[in-house]
């Protein structure tokens, strides 16, 4: 079986990279998120979690910044969620030394633990409101968390998206500030794999070629969604995150 580097481009597994961020960008058409916990979770499972992080930067990327243009505030959202962003950063820098560190049993046990967490919370936990006077303290430290888990798991969602879901956004201002984080997240990602000497050129040319699959999935699922409640669809897709969390979790373990 032919390898280029760390990467296997044999047909089946081209064939399943492109699939898997198909069904990313279906879910994040559907939902407006998801392309990269999608991705990881699914990539992880027949590849080394770093690898599949570097897979995920270039479509993590695009359609990130598609999301976070789209919204009406950006300079607003930018002098307040500053502090967080500069969290993750910092965060992701210092936690990609353990996705580089090609300790594949113990990357793959913490992409599962994350994957159970954020389904499980997302699933079953109410509700958070955060106070606006507890932002200045409480955004640098999310922020901090968020990047050390996206450094040592490539997943950008935990405590990320509880947090802004908590702060009372509005539904616009909301879409863009998940598109920030989760562009400012794949931005440090990048970075501090490159940084590591982990993120190879192979890996950029095959991340590009998932654009394709990502964008057509992304049609798909905006489609979808005029068809399909998207509470029924979030809700069976995270019951699946779970199932898959548990999967790599259980795996590692054994």
């Amino acid at each position: 079986m032919g390898k280029c580097r760390m990467f296997d481009l044999s047909p089946w597994a081209l064939l399943a990279i492109a699939a898997t961020f198909l069904l990313a960008g279906i879910v994040k058409g559907v939902t407006g998120m998801g392309l990269p916990t999608i991705a990881m979770g699914v990539l992880g499972a027949f590849m080394a979690p770093a690898a599949a992080a570097a897979l995920l930067i270039v479509p993590s990327f695009v359609t990130n910044v598609w999301q976070l243009l789209s919204g009406p505030g950006f300079s607003a959202l930018i002098r307040r969620l500053w502090t967080m962003m500069a969290g993750i950063v910092l965060g992701t820098m210092a936690g990609s030394s353990v996705l580089a560190s090609g300790s594949t049993r113990w990357t793959t046990l913490a992409l599962g633990a994350a994957l159970i967490i954020y389904a499980g919370y997302t699933l079953f936990a109410r509700q958070l409101s955060v106070p606006r006077r507890m932002e200045p303290w409480l955004s640098p430290v999310i922020g901090l968390t968020t990047g050390i888990v996206t450094g040592g798991t490539g997943v950008f969602v935990i405590p990320a998206v509880p947090y802004l879901q908590a702060l009372g956004l509005g539904k616009d201002d909301l879409i863009q500030a998940l598109g920030l984080s989760f562009t400012i997240s794949t931005i440090a990602l990048a970075a501090g794999l490159t940084w590591r000497s982990a993120f190879p050129l192979d890996g950029l040319a095959l991340s590009s070629l998932a654009i394709a699959p990502a964008l057509l999935g992304m049609w798909l699922g905006q489609a979808i969604r005029k068809r399909v409640s998207p509470q029924t669809f979030r809700r069976w897709f995270l019951v699946c995150l779970l199932l898959l969390g548990t999967e790599l979790f259980l795996r590692a373990l054994l």
